[in-house]
């Protein structure tokens, strides 16, 4: 288990995180949201090792992870770290770099290794490739699969899959989690992107001003947002009075009811349309299914 104490570090007076307690079970996802500078990036790295706290204490099982004034080696054997910037070979091929810390003295059982990893990460088609010619999200799928190439007991992922397309994006992510899972790798994960969180979060923590602000399972934050950043986070969203945070697909047209609102814009969006109107001066946002014509009156009911 994981176990984060109390922890807060700053570069000089500027302090990024503050006061940071959670834990994390062996095998469990951890998902960590927030806005740009709100220390996700640099509380992996907290975790990593890589700076030393100025206060509190970071455990894994019985070692304390320590940071550069303790080792002259940052990092730990049982812990890998995927960061937003790649540190890869460029002129090796993508096997070559997935299997760099495999061990050859079985080199049957490295190569049968590679070859799983590279399944996982659906690039068996590039085994033979070197790293210089691929795209970025290439790379950071060869980053991925060599920091699990030695199956860690917890690995740490600062937004996974940002360089990647959307069409190879659904499936490298559940391949990457499953994985996880049956392995019974812990994973904590940065991330802005809720699909990396809903479907596979066990838990989930909100950072917000360098502090925790909310702490629960991803459902639970879901239908209980108590922060405009918390029910962004999960879609588009309005405050309405009596009623409290209500996403847009929450908001149905009816024949007659308290909320009457003027139509000012439909948005496509596939398989409905996002509609914008005027609900008592405030913009109020729904979805339906078909596009509406602007400055006509609607009623509409609250369907939490």
């Amino acid at each position: 288990m994981l176990q984060v104490k109390d922890i807060s570090f700053g570069y000089g007076k500027d302090i990024v995180v503050k006061d940071i307690s959670f834990s994390v079970k062996a095998g469990e996802h951890l998902s960590i949201i927030g806005e740009s500078g709100s220390g996700k990036s640099t509380l992996l790295k907290v975790l990593y090792g890589e700076y030393d706290l100025n206060k509190g204490s970071i455990f894994w099982k019985d070692t304390q992870i320590l940071g550069p004034a303790f080792n002259l080696v940052v990092g730990y054997d049982f812990m890998k770290y995927v960061a937003q910037e790649f540190d890869l070979m460029p002129y090796t091929t993508v096997a070559e770099n997935i299997g760099e810390f495999l061990s050859n003295f079985y080199p049957e059982e490295k190569q049968e290794r590679v070859n799983e990893l590279l399944k996982v990460v659906e690039l068996t088609h590039l085994a033979k490739t070197k790293v210089k010619l691929l795209s970025g999200g290439q790379k950071q799928r060869v980053a991925l699969a060599r920091a699990i190439a030695k199956q860690p007991e917890i690995i740490l992922l600062d937004e996974p899959f940002s360089h990647i397309d959307n069409f190879k994006k659904q499936s490298l992510r559940r391949n990457l989690f499953k994985y996880l899972k049956e392995k019974n790798i812990a994973c904590i994960v940065a991330t802005h992107d809720k699909n990396d969180v809903l479907s596979f979060a066990d838990k989930m923590i909100v950072l917000d001003h360098n502090k925790i602000i909310a702490s629960d399972t991803p459902k639970s934050l879901y239908n209980n947002p108590q922060t405009p950043l918390i029910a962004s986070f999960f879609g588009e969203f309005n405050i309405i009075k009596d009623y409290g945070y209500v996403y847009a697909h929450q908001i149905k047209i009816v024949d007659q009811s308290d909320l009457k609102a003027t139509i000012k814009r439909s948005y496509y969006n596939g398989n409905h349309y996002l509609i914008e109107a005027d609900l008592d001066g405030e913009v109020v946002l729904f979805e339906h299914q078909s596009e509406l014509t602007n400055d006509t009156e609607v009623y509409l009911k609250v369907t939490k």
